[in-house]
């Protein structure tokens, strides 16, 4: 019988997490959403970035007494879609992901990629990583549902050929935070994508640090490298 194995898998988000873009999304939604007559300031669109386009389009449309018919939910998508569109080259690669990439696969730790976005959408920010061919990639178009459903991570999880208690899910939001609960993971908050270490904290992060490449500094934490007298964790 094979020996299960034991080594952290890690699966990551991607906007907010691996890309900066989470800013950008919050201004294409506000935007978005104004076409339609629903003014939000940009604090409130910002909370909910982060779910699926569907369940954030509704969740924004009750901030304003609102609810939107399954038309009016596929055409908010579509508006978004056209105004982040025109914000791509506004996007950078967070502090160190693509380091952190390299440093997993370097000791041999499998990893993937889990976003709420459908392929074509993401196809610019997973271009910005330069990945290669074999590297596991899972979209919105792979599961039936979302975050803060766990589907995406689970998805990833089986393609890795992963146990659930042996991965890590690394996010910038709560509902990273939130999906990793549901699938039983270990969480990883990053502060890069705007929300506090409290909030992070709260939706069950294991540890919190500023960006891929704290997280990098740190992998200790995990257990996955050694510690040295001089690192200290942030949590």
């Amino acid at each position: 019988m094979k020996e299960a194995d034991s080594t952290p898998a890690f699966l990551f988000d991607l906007d907010g997490t691996l890309i900066d873009s989470v800013y950008q999304h919050t201004l294409a939604w506000r935007e978005a959403l104004e076409a339609m007559g629903m003014f939000l300031p940009n604090w409130r669109v910002h909370r909910q970035i982060g779910l699926g386009g569907s369940l954030l389009a509704r969740a924004l449309a009750r901030e304003v007494g609102r609810k939107l018919s399954d038309k009016e939910v596929e055409q908010a998508q579509k508006l978004h879609g056209e105004a982040y569109q025109k914000r791509t080259n506004e996007l950078r690669v967070t502090p160190g992901a693509r380091e952190l990439l390299d440093g997993l696969s370097e000791l041999k730790v499998r990893w993937a990629i889990a976003t709420s976005s459908k392929r074509d959408k993401a196809e610019h920010s997973l271009s910005m990583l330069h990945l290669g061919e074999d590297d596991c990639i899972v979209t919105r178009d792979d599961v039936e549902k979302a975050k803060p459903s766990p589907d995406l991570f689970l998805a990833a999880a089986r393609r890795l050929d992963a146990e659930l208690e042996n991965c890590v899910v690394i996010g910038d939001s709560v509902w990273d935070l939130l999906a990793a609960r549901r699938a039983r993971a270990i969480g990883i908050g990053l502060l890069c994508g705007g929300y506090s270490e409290g909030e992070l904290t709260d939706a069950g992060a294991y540890r919190v640090y500023n960006d891929p490449a704290d997280l990098l500094a740190h992998l200790h934490d995990v257990g996955l490298v050694p510690p040295s007298s001089d690192d200290h964790s942030k949590t």
